[in-house]
C-alpha cells in the first residue's frame, strides 16, 4: 500500500472534525472559533432558529453579508442538474483559476475553503516534526493544524503599530533553518487588517535560505488599496517556494459553500496534491467559475463594504477610540477593557462581534456588515463601550 496517496485515519478524523466546526457545533479551540458558524448561539446555548440566525447582526467572522451575486446563483442553479452524478462537469473550475493568474493548471490546487489549503501545506511540510514561523496574532488555522500533526510553530510578536516584523521572521528562519518546515504570511493580516507591503515580501523570500517554502495566505487580497501591497502570485510564475492560498469566502460571498485554491510552483503542488482530499461540491465550482469572471460584482460589494468601514472608523475614532488601520473587510477597535467583558452584551442585542486575539485582547474586531447592520453596530457600541 502507498501510504502517500492514502488518505489517513488521522486526516480523515480531521476532515470530521473540521466539517463538524463548519456545521455549527459550539467551537472547542481557536480554529473552530474562527472557521464555525455562530449557528449555536441560540438561547441557553441551544441550536439557534432560522429567524433568530437571519435577525442576527453577524460581524464576526468577516463574511460577505450581501450574498453571491445573480451571474454566480444562476450558475449554480444551472449545476444542480448533477447534482445526482459523481465525476459531473465542473464548468472548468482549475483552468479557470489558471487563466484569471496566468500560469498553469498545474500551478492550481483547490480546496474545501483556502482552510483546507493551510492543512494540506501543514501535512506536507511539517514532516519529521519542523516548525513553522509566523506571527502573533493571526489566522491560527496552520498552528492548529501544526499541533495536529505533532509539529510546533515558532510566534512572534508584532511590531507596536500591529504590522508584522519581516526582520525578527527572517532572523527567526536563519537562527532555526534546519527545523523550519515553512514561513506563515497572512496578507493582509487577520485579525489586525494591516499588510505586508511588497517590498517587504521581496526582503522576506530574499532573506531566508531559498529552499524553505513561504505561504502566503490572501484571503482579503481583493479589499486592499494601498499601492504599498502586491499580490504574490508572480513569485510563483518566478518558480520562488511560494504557495499563495485564495478563497472564494470572503469578497464571492460563498463562505457557506466552501471553496478555496493555492497557486505554487509545480515542484511544491506535486508534493502537495498527496495531502489533498479537495472534495468539493459541483454547485460551487460552477459558481467559482462565474465568480471569477464577474468583476462588476466584486467592485461594487468592495466599494460598499470599504465605504462603510471608513464611516465606521471615522465615527469611532471622533468618539476618542484608536482603530487599527485595516486594508481588509473587517477593523480593530480598542475598546480599552477585555473584549470578553463586552461580546455578551453585544449577543443580547443580535450583535455578533469578534472573539478576542491575544495578546490584543483589548482590541475588539469588528467584520463590515451592510449598512444595517453597522448602524446596529454604532446603537449598541454606545451603550455598552461609550457609556460602561
Amino acid at each position: 500500500m502507498n501510504l502517500k496517496n492514502t488518505v489517513s485515519r488521522r486526516k480523515f478524523m480531521g476532515g470530521l472534525a473540521m466539517a463538524a466546526g463548519y456545521m455549527g457545533f459550539r467551537p472547542e479551540s481557536p480554529l473552530e472559533a474562527q472557521v464555525m458558524p455562530p449557528a449555536e448561539a441560540g438561547a441557553g446555548g441551544r441550536q439557534a432558529s432560522t429567524d433568530e440566525y437571519d435577525n442576527w447582526a453577524k460581524l464576526c467572522f468577516n463574511e460577505n453579508p450581501y450574498g453571491p451575486p445573480d451571474s454566480v446563483i444562476k450558475a449554480m442553479n444551472g449545476a444542480m442538474k448533477y447534482a445526482n452524478r459523481y465525476g459531473n462537469p465542473d464548468g472548468g473550475i482549475v483552468q479557470a483559476i489558471a487563466t484569471h493568474h496566468g500560469v498553469s493548471p498545474a500551478n492550481v490546487l483547490l480546496g474545501a475553503g483556502s482552510t483546507e489549503i493551510l492543512d494540506v501545506v501543514d501535512e506536507t511540510f511539517l514532516d519529521g516534526g519542523k516548525k513553522v514561523i509566523g506571527v502573533k496574532p493571526t489566522y491560527g488555522a496552520v498552528y492548529e493544524f501544526a499541533r495536529g500533526v505533532k509539529s510546533d510553530s515558532i510566534q512572534l510578536d508584532l511590531l507596536p503599530d500591529h504590522r508584522q516584523d519581516i526582520p525578527a521572521m527572517i532572523k527567526a528562519t536563519q537562527d532555526h533553518r534546519g527545523q523550519v518546515g515553512f514561513v506563515y504570511i497572512v496578507n493582509p493580516n487577520n485579525p489586525t487588517g494591516c499588510i505586508v507591503t511588497k517590498s517587504e515580501i521581496k526582503q522576506l523570500l530574499d532573506g531566508i535560505p531559498e529552499n524553505i517554502p513561504v505561504l502566503i495566505d490572501e484571503a482579503y487580497h481583493h479589499y486592499v488599496e494601498s499601492p504599498d501591497y502586491e499580490t504574490s502570485i508572480p513569485y510563483v510564475l518566478q518558480g520562488r517556494p511560494v504557495v499563495v492560498a485564495r478563497t472564494f469566502s470572503k469578497i464571492v460571498c460563498l463562505a457557506g459553500m466552501r471553496l478555496g485554491y493555492a497557486v505554487a510552483p509545480t515542484s511544491l503542488m506535486d508534493r502537495m496534491r498527496e495531502h489533498s482530499v479537495a472534495s468539493i461540491n459541483a454547485l460551487v465550482k460552477w459558481g467559482g467559475v462565474a465568480a471569477l469572471k464577474d468583476t462588476e460584482a466584486q467592485a461594487r460589494v468592495k466599494s460598499m463594504t470599504l465605504d462603510l468601514r471608513k464611516k465606521t472608523t471615522t465615527e469611532l475614532a471622533s468618539m476618542g477610540y484608536d482603530i487599527v488601520p485595516s486594508e481588509t473587510n473587517f477593523f480593530m477597535v480598542n475598546i480599552r477593557r477585555p473584549v470578553n467583558t463586552v461580546t455578551g452584551e453585544f449577543r443580547k442585542r443580535a450583535v455578533l462581534v469578534g472573539r478576542p486575539f491575544p495578546p490584543m485582547t483589548n482590541y475588539l474586531r469588528v467584520s463590515v456588515g451592510n449598512a444595517d447592520e453597522m448602524a446596529r453596530f454604532m446603537a449598541a457600541f454606545k451603550e455598552i463601550v461609550k457609556t460602561g
